[in-house]
């Protein structure tokens, strides 16, 4: 900082900049509630259809988000603007005072240019005749001591500036379009961040057998606490480099590298992958030209050998880092490409077990799975948080179509059906079996055909199905009708599988009405049908075309897991009820009913939801005779545990995820009193399934049958009949027989299916 410039200083411009940027954050908040009151909410109670449901609704969530990005930046830039202007008029009334005090000892400041300055004493007459000197060498140490009073205040003055600097220009790089939604209350805060950034990157880039136990405990602390901090995390990133991230837990996590670490700190390895791994994925979000190159290197590494050991890449120990946090869309998808390219070359395309790991080979995953051995577990982990990527990752080629091989071979195919998976052992001590590398494989699978992060549900911001979804939820029907062994050999792998299926309801209840969607086009009947079908199952956004048959095999591998099952059949009811309510609702639209015969639409609803529940059922009871050795309270368990995970709230989530078309009335969460007329049906089927939970005593198969049979015709009952109630509709009671006579026959028709089509697969009622 210039001596003149301070000193002559006039805060007009940043006066008026904190006041400029002060009005931009009030209107920005004013634009942040109307996008989020208005845009927002309105496009999530929109009935949208075909491509505004893909494409609209979520172009709509994401510029309304961007107003709140806009308000979270304009804020921040004002915090830290007035924070350093705040502090420069401190200095320079500060500076000024120096001055002031020196020229009363007759003391000259002088701006000497180019920033600098010099202090001068006065001589005075009665100087002069004082033969000890004294008053000369006063003097001078009034000299040094005002010299050092303001070059301590232009000191802390340049710091002031150059941190303004550093973190306004940090802030803005973070994004190329856009806004970034950091947030910082003032200077320091921002400027600390950056500053920790710099201090753990250092401590990271050393050899990590030099690394002592404080400074491992540094690091740790750090990047626990600044893992979501965007400037930390790019600053970091980019500061510690690609070469040197992966080479740093390369060598962190191997006991012959670090020993010291390893027997002081071994208990804390899971907490650092963790934060590291959730550092890395906050900077990849970041647009700077840093974080660009730090992908691309990271990516080139991928196949080449890092750190001490020559059989270890930088797909394994990157892998691992990506087991926690959002990454990049864009590096997901490119990183993926190489890692699958570099699978085929070791395996031979796939006819051979790749990624062997010796028994003297280090663990590179720290938290709770697999030994991190093999980079698909780990990078199909973090598709699980990363839906998009995932998307196209599943539907991209592992193996074209070209040269000898006549059909391509998509991602899913090969990790679902094809791939020989390494023998994985647990990362803890007990060395013992690990099913991670397929069990992440199903979660990936959640977040690629859903559209959100796996163990989520979706909101109503998740965007309906795309067609990329919908491709791959019929793959995964298909394959696993073509082979149900590729589900029920791996059962840990149904809580996933259920939650898709939970989530294309709307399209399975197509499918279980055998109405072909793509009639003749002289075929005037069978045009009627499909139409009559799609407006009795209306879809958001692209429907998954299903075979009747394919479908009811996959329920059936489905329903043989109570995790599966549950997420499966409490979607069925809470789908069936608010079909009841959409279709029950007196100002549907006439344009939007499937025919203007009410019995016919509250029996084909009831039939067609019966047949799912009866399928399910079967797949049920096949687990509880068979060697699966599962207990009718499991299943029970598994329903009631959903009540827990609602929390009390029944919304779009449950069963009918983002396909579901709410009824005009009631808006696409639940709301008035058809929505209670649902979840109160759904609140009976919780209390029942307590109840059959806490009971130890077994059933027999046809005991247990006829007893699904009742309740499903119970739930179905009341569900109409809330919600012809709820309408006020006179004929009530009728509404309430058609459904459970309909449904009834439904779930019979459900089991004697399945029985015609898999008799191999099922065990006689």
């Amino acid at each position: 900082m210039d001596f003149n410039a301070l000193y002559h200083a006039n805060f007009k411009l940043l006066d008026d900049a904190v006041t400029d940027w002060s009005t931009l954050v009030k209107h920005l908040e004013d634009l942040k509630k109307g996008a989020e009151d208005g845009l927002h909410k309105a496009a999530n109670a929109a009935n949208w259809a075909g491509v505004n449901a893909q494409v609209s609704k979520e172009f709509i969530g994401k510029t309304a988000g961007e107003f709140g990005d806009a308000h979270t930046q304009a804020t921040s830039i004002r915090n830290i603007l007035r924070d350093t202007r705040n502090e420069l008029k401190t200095y320079h009334q500060q500076l000024t005072d120096a001055v002031s005090r020196g020229q009363k000892k007759h003391l000259t400041v002088t701006d000497t240019g180019k920033g600098g300055f010099t202090v001068m004493g006065n001589t005075r007459p009665d100087w002069a005749s004082d033969p000890s000197g004294k008053t000369s060498a006063t003097n001078q140490k009034d000299v040094d001591d005002l010299r050092d009073e303001i070059q301590g205040i232009l000191s802390k003055a340049t710091e002031s500036d150059n941190t303004a600097k550093t973190v306004l220009m940090a802030l803005v790089d973070q994004t190329k379009m856009g806004f970034s939604d950091a947030s910082y209350k003032d200077r320091d805060a921002a400027a600390a961040a950056v500053k920790e950034a710099d201090e753990l990157a250092k401590l990271a880039k050393k050899d990590p057998d030099d690394l002592t136990v404080k400074e491992f405990d540094l690091l740790n602390a750090g990047l626990k606490k600044y893992h979501d901090d965007p400037l930390f995390a790019e600053r970091f990133t980019t500061r510690l480099g690609a070469k040197k991230t992966l080479e740093f837990w390369a060598g962190v996590a191997d006991p012959m590298v670090a020993p010291d670490l390893t027997r002081e700190r071994r208990d804390q390895f899971d907490e650092l992958q963790k934060s590291l791994g959730l550092t890395l994925a906050t900077a990849s979000q970041s647009d700077t030209p840093g974080m660009a190159q730090w992908k691309r290197d990271v990516i080139e590494l991928g196949d080449q050998p890092v750190g001490h050991r020559k059989n270890v890449i930088g797909f394994q120990v990157m892998s691992n880092l990506m087991r926690t946090g959002d990454y990049d869309d864009g590096f997901m998808t490119e990183y993926g490409k190489r890692l699958m390219a570099t699978e085929r070359r070791l395996t031979h395309d796939g006819n051979y077990i790749g990624w062997g790991r010796m028994a003297s080979d280090p663990y590179l995953n720290r938290m709770a799975g697999d030994s991190g051995w093999d980079p698909l577990s780990g990078y199909l982990k973090g598709l699980s948080n990363n839906p998009d990527a995932a998307t196209d990752f599943f539907n991209d080629d592992f193996i074209p179509k070209d040269g000898d091989h006549k059909h391509a071979v998509s991602n899913f195919k090969y990790l679902f059906e094809e791939r020989h998976w390494p023998n994985e052992i647990k990362s803890d001590i007990s060395g013992g079996a690990s099913d991670d590398g397929r069990n992440n494989l199903a979660s990936a699978l959640e977040a690629a055909a859903t559209g959100h992060p796996a163990g989520e549900i979706p909101t109503d911001d998740t965007p309906a199905h795309n067609p990329g979804q919908a491709k791959l939820f019929e793959s995964i029907v298909s394959s696993i009708s073509d082979d149900n062994g590729r589900l029920t050999d791996h059962s840990y792998m149904s809580d996933s599988i259920g939650q898709i299926a939970s989530e294309y309801l709307p399209d399975i209840d197509r499918a279980t009405t055998d109405v072909d969607p793509h009639p003749d086009k002289d075929d005037a009947d069978g045009q009627a049908a499909w139409d009559r079908i799609q407006k009795l199952y209306p879809v958001q956004g692209t429907d998954a075309e299903l075979d009747r048959r394919e479908v009811t095999r996959f329920l059936f591998a489905v329903g043989q897991d109570p995790k599966g099952y549950a997420a499966v059949e409490v979607g069925q009811k809470n789908y069936m009820g608010k079909l009841m309510e959409y279709h029950l609702n007196p100002d549907l639209p006439e344009s939007q009913r499937p025919n203007h015969d009410l019995e016919l639409t509250v029996r084909d609803i009831a039939r067609h939801s019966g047949q799912v529940s009866g399928t399910l059922a079967m797949g049920r009871n096949e687990a509880v005779a068979g060697p699966a050795d599962a207990k009718d309270k499991d299943f029970d368990h598994s329903v009631a545990q959903w009540k827990n995970l609602l929390s009390g709230a029944i919304g779009t989530g449950v069963g009918v995820g983002t396909s579901y078309i709410a009824s005009p009335a009631v808006g696409a969460g639940v709301g008035g009193a058809a929505g209670t007329a649902t979840s109160m049906m759904l609140e009976e089927l919780f209390k029942d399934a307590e109840g059959s939970a806490k009971d130890d005593a077994g059933s027999e198969m046809g005991k247990n049958w006829q007893l699904g049979n009742e309740n499903n015709m119970k739930y179905t009952r009341k569900a109409a009949f809330d919600a012809a109630r709820a309408y006020h509709l006179s004929n009530s009671g009728d509404v309430s027989t058609w459904a459970e006579d309909s449904s009834s026959k439904g779930f019979t028709e459900g089991g004697s299916y399945m029985q015609l089509i898999g008799p191999e697969l099922v065990t006689d009622i």
